[in-house]
């Protein structure tokens, strides 16, 4: 595939088998993943694959998660157009652009270095001024620019992290999996009168959260 109008076309596949024909309702949701170029966000030997119903891998040993467990994930936030939000685990930055696109301001956490640097740079070029990328350890949030509105997390936890759930905001969501390194159960998680409730939403496999408050490196 080299012309952006065949991406566009696998786009729009995307959206309409993978994402609408699985109960991804969220029009906002949809109109991001419709317009911003994946393809962009995988290396050049994945780029055919990029529209594919499946994760893909990237530097680092790391992974680009399949386009219905990402819609899903920020299905599930609700997320608005003034709300702050933090990303832990920026990978290749697609989904720090989707929440470029759907949140206000972004700050999205990374831990390896070369990530950072591709992320960043390709996230500027692509007009995303918004969206902060920071080297350092996730499991810990960001705590310089806390609270969040909105916090994601795209690495499988041990349990939540309590310092990123000290992070959100009053009425604040957060959704991580937690559970075993092969296999976690993906939890919605909401702030109300400073106390937090846990909804359980579906089994999900996603690359371990490393650091201080997840798995040991």
């Amino acid at each position: 595939m080299d012309s952006e109008t065949g991406f566009a076309r696998l786009r729009e596949f995307m959206v309409t088998q993978q994402l609408l024909g699985r109960g991804i309702h969220d029009q906002r949701v949809l109109d991001a993943m419709r317009t911003l170029s994946r393809h962009r966000f995988v290396p050049i030997v994945e780029r055919d694959h990029a529209y594919e119903d499946r994760p893909l891998p990237i530097p680092s040993g790391q992974t680009i998660s399949q386009p219905y467990i990402v819609a899903y994930m920020l299905q599930a936030l609700s997320l608005e157009k003034s709300d702050k939000a933090l990303e832990v685990g920026t990978g290749s930055g697609y989904q720090a652009a989707l929440l470029g696109d759907l949140a206000g301001e972004v700050h999205t956490v990374e831990r390896h270095a070369p990530l950072v640097e591709a992320a960043a740079s390709l996230l500027v070029d692509l007009g995303y001024d918004h969206v902060h990328v920071h080297l350092g350890d996730g499991s810990q949030g960001w705590p310089a620019q806390a609270p969040y509105d909105v916090i994601i997390v795209a690495a499988g936890a041990p349990v939540v992290p309590q310092p990123i759930l000290e992070q959100l905001s009053p009425n604040g969501r957060l959704v991580i999996p937690v559970g075993e390194p092969a296999r976690q159960m993906l939890q919605l998680w909401r702030e109300k009168d400073g106390s937090f409730g846990c909804d359980e939403l579906v089994p999900v496999a996603f690359v371990p959260l490393i650091g201080e408050h997840g798995w040991a490196a």
